[in-house]
């Protein structure tokens, strides 16, 4: 097949919905394969139009169960959803390890639902590297509402918020005296706070806490709200939809072109750095060989070896 095809292929298979084709896609990318660039230029000029929701949050929490409920609430609304399920990868394929997630099963034969799990592969930021790329097929796919669910690795999962419009912190009861902590990373970046299992007890403890740890409203004047969830009956989904909802109506055309133009930097970024990285690791100049023994004999330091070994490899690159 010939690459203007796969082009075809893929714009023709993604502006018609089709889950096959959809699915190929994402395999694609995610993997980088040999097609991974035509699936890409099938979706430029294809994306920004679906409200890209992030999900993140302690361990525990119980983030999956609330997107499913999130999933049967906004498809009584009539909205097409997509979700990126950011899973641990296997130590020994680097696959997602939970697969499809079990808890949204139910709406595996909704046509107007489409599930995938992708692989963390060790990124800490609780989003795996080719995650921008997932949602941008499911957005040029023409979903209204893309969640994402990160891995739940607690702190560290501050990415979501260079990929989602909105975001959500997931919280549970008996946070305590970890909401100190926690403060310094995720609660800082919510749109929007959730207590799930509201009907627990410390609900109440920990809804005042959290709101003793909210900062100010933000530059629009957006003051982050905090709802309360019983994700297993659906109690408190319809409000926090709306609420979301009206944060994202809230935007405008300035920011968000901002923040879109903000994240296709990062992925550049992230992109010509793992680049660079496989050009270190797998490269035959010998100057990468003196460079890390070096390194390991404490002859040099790491900075100064990685600033060298950049210069080699980018020459190499651009020569070739």
């Amino acid at each position: 097949m010939t690459a203007g095809r796969d082009v075809d292929y893929y714009r023709g298979g993604l502006l018609a919905r089709d889950r096959v084709a959809i699915g190929r896609a994402i395999t694609a990318v995610e993997n980088d394969r040999a097609d991974a660039a035509a699936v890409l230029r099938a979706i430029a000029g294809h994306t920004g139009k679906a409200h890209v929701v992030g999900l993140t949050g302690p361990p525990g929490a119980g983030k999956s169960t609330l997107v499913n409920a999130i999933i049967g609430e906004l498809r009584s609304q009539g909205r097409t959803v997509a979700v990126v399920a950011v899973d641990p990868s296997s130590p020994f394929s680097g696959g997602a390890i939970l697969g499809d997630r079990v808890r949204m099963s139910e709406h595996a034969s909704d046509p107007h639902v489409f599930v995938r799990s992708v692989a963390s592969r060790g990124h800490l930021g609780g989003l795996s590297r080719t995650t921008a790329r997932v949602v941008d097929v499911l957005d040029a796919a023409g979903y209204d509402v893309v969640l994402v669910e990160t891995v739940g690795t607690g702190q560290a999962e501050i990415d979501i918020m260079h990929l989602a419009q909105s975001v959500v912190v997931v919280c549970a009861p008996g946070l305590g005296d970890e909401i100190q902590a926690v403060k310094a990373g995720i609660l800082e970046i919510a749109d929007v706070l959730v207590v799930n299992k509201a009907d627990l007890d410390l609900a109440d403890r920990t809804e005042r806490q959290l709101h003793e740890a909210v900062g100010p409203a933000d530059e629009r004047g957006w003051i982050t709200p905090i709802l309360r969830t019983i994700a297993t009956d659906g109690t408190g989904v319809g409000d926090l939809t709306a609420v979301v909802a009206d944060h994202y109506a809230g935007l405008d055309a300035t920011t968000t072109a901002a923040a879109s133009t903000l994240r296709a930097r990062r992925q550049l970024a992230a992109a010509a750095a793992e680049i660079v990285s496989r050009a270190i690791e797998e490269g035959d100049d010998p100057l990468l060989e003196t460079l890390a023994r070096r390194v390991g004999e404490g002859a040099i330091s790491l900075g100064e070896a990685a600033e060298e070994a950049t210069r080699a490899v980018t020459n190499e690159l651009g020569n070739g």
